[in-house]
């Protein structure tokens, strides 16, 4: 898939999670667009994954890309930022090799539709 096809995806993805749930989370995102499969979404939520990047089916350039692109249409759509916790066994779960805050940050922010733009 090209960089432009991507970016389509995401917001396409971004668009379904806002509509059917009133917020998106990038993990579904990555879900969605088939880039992270559901049993390895499973298998890292329940500790059995060392990161999640471990098991996305993109590098990390495209990766970095979908990232972009789901703050980029949160912000174009007026969407609240919020960061959510991912533990397991009360341990933070990983989502990047590097373990960098900023990185590990933006995985753990999920955006949600602001009631006062409805």
């Amino acid at each position: 898939m090209n960089n432009m096809e991507l970016k389509a995806r995401v917001a396409e993805a971004m668009d379904n999670l806002i509509s059917a749930e009133g917020y998106a989370a990038p993990v579904d995102v990555l879900i969605e667009i088939g880039i992270l499969s559901k049993k390895d979404h499973d298998e890292w939520r329940s500790g059995k994954v060392q990161y999640l990047e471990r098991v996305c089916r993109a590098n990390l350039s495209k990766l970095s890309l979908v990232m972009h692109e789901v703050r980029s249409y949160a912000v174009k759509n007026g969407l609240k930022p919020s960061w959510t916790a991912y533990i397991h066994k009360g341990k933070p779960l990983r989502f990047s090799k590097s373990s960098d805050e900023k990185i590990e940050r933006s995985y753990a922010t999920h955006f949600v539709r602001n009631k006062k733009a409805d």
